[in-house]
């Protein structure tokens, strides 16, 4: 039985690899996932899989090279899939040194672990679109120049130079694939689509008994990203791992959506009725035929520095990979909605 270990496991990515891998191939993959000790660990993510036969679940930090090298020598994994990260791109201005400590440090000390006690393990370092940043061409392939604008970016390009260094010095099988935004129903409440999709239930159940709400706060609606389920993401990875050689692709929907028309898609997939009116910082989503104000724009949630249009091209990793994502940006944000309904709601989600 061929063992996979995952880091991150307790978020979205790392849960859905693991829920993935777990319950693949009737059974004939082992897999680990790695987890830092602490006392307030949310294990609701996989909380389907947690007492699964052929999951279990293991302590570890990037930051703590002893661990690494610990689980590396002990599990001897045939695949090292590496999810855990300072992902939320706009505290990265505020911890920078954690940012690096984690996203790239982190990722030396996973591809160290692997080239002294298992060199034969295929590593999996997660990329970001965001390492493209100021882009030069749209849309983006695997091929465009790295100029990212924020420290998170400038942590997973420099994650990227260091896997290929380790990939051509000593022959390991590591990639570090761009994987554009994704989301799902297991994102964290830290970023933007679930802060949307969240506040959008809460206004949702208010509204249905007449009481008041939070207006939901964003900052720039104009912002374009190319928006996938990450569910959809975790078979692409595995695709690139289990390839004869080592090659990275882009994974992304092949479409942008602005930040302002996610927020349209989730007041309709609530049923709610609403209009955009407006401009600049005065634009407002508002409920139709009433003045009721749903969202508005504020300049606390500006970034000092943006990235205007992200815009992926996958297909290589369709034509190559044969990599077909399966939902679409309307049904991701509809499945987002939908489960925090039924979180609001005291429902039992997904």
């Amino acid at each position: 039985m061929k063992k996979v270990l995952i880091t991150g496991i307790l978020g979205q990515d790392g849960a859905n690899m693991a829920e993935y891998l777990a319950t693949k191939d009737d059974g004939r993959l082992e897999v680990y996932g790695m987890m830092r000790r602490t006392s307030n660990a949310n294990f609701s993510n996989i909380s389907g899989i947690k007492e699964h036969k052929n999951f279990h679940v293991v302590q570890g930090d990037l930051t703590d090279e002893i661990s690494i090298n610990k689980l590396v020598d002990e599990i001897k994994p045939d695949y090292f899939i590496n999810f855990a990260a300072n992902s939320f791109v706009g505290c990265s201005w505020d911890m920078p040194l954690q940012v690096f400590d984690v996203n790239t440090l982190g990722v030396i000390r996973c591809l160290e672990a692997i080239r002294k006690f298992q060199p034969k393990c295929r590593f999996y370092s997660a990329g970001s679109s965001e390492e493209l940043g100021d882009v030069d061409y749209s849309p983006q392939d695997i091929k465009h120049p790295i100029k990212p604008r924020s420290p998170y970016g400038a942590s997973k390009a420099a994650a990227r130079h260091i896997v290929k260094v380790y990939r051509e010095s000593y022959g390991l099988f590591a990639i570090h694939s761009i994987l554009f935004n994704h989301e799902g129903i297991r994102r964290g409440e830290e970023f933007v689509t679930r802060k949307i999709t969240k506040a959008v239930a809460r206004i949702k159940l208010a509204l249905d008994i007449g009481a008041d709400f939070e207006v939901l706060k964003l900052g720039n609606i104009h912002s374009k990203r190319d928006w996938s389920d990450s569910e959809d993401f975790v078979k692409g990875v595995w695709l690139m791992l289990n390839q004869d050689e080592p090659k990275e692709y882009v994974l992304s929907s092949n479409e942008t959506y602005s930040v302002k028309r996610f927020v349209s898609e989730a007041f309709s997939a609530a049923g709610i009725p609403g209009l955009w009116s407006g401009e600049g910082m005065d634009e407002k989503f508002r409920l139709f035929q009433e003045n009721t104000v749903l969202a508005e724009i504020s300049e606390e949630f500006y970034r000092p520095a943006e990235v205007d249009l992200l815009y992926g091209d996958s297909n290589p990793a369709r034509e190559e990979l044969g990599w077909t994502p399966e939902i679409s940006f309307d049904k991701l944000v509809s499945r987002m909605v939908k489960n925090d309904l039924r979180l609001e709601s005291g429902k039992n989600p997904r």
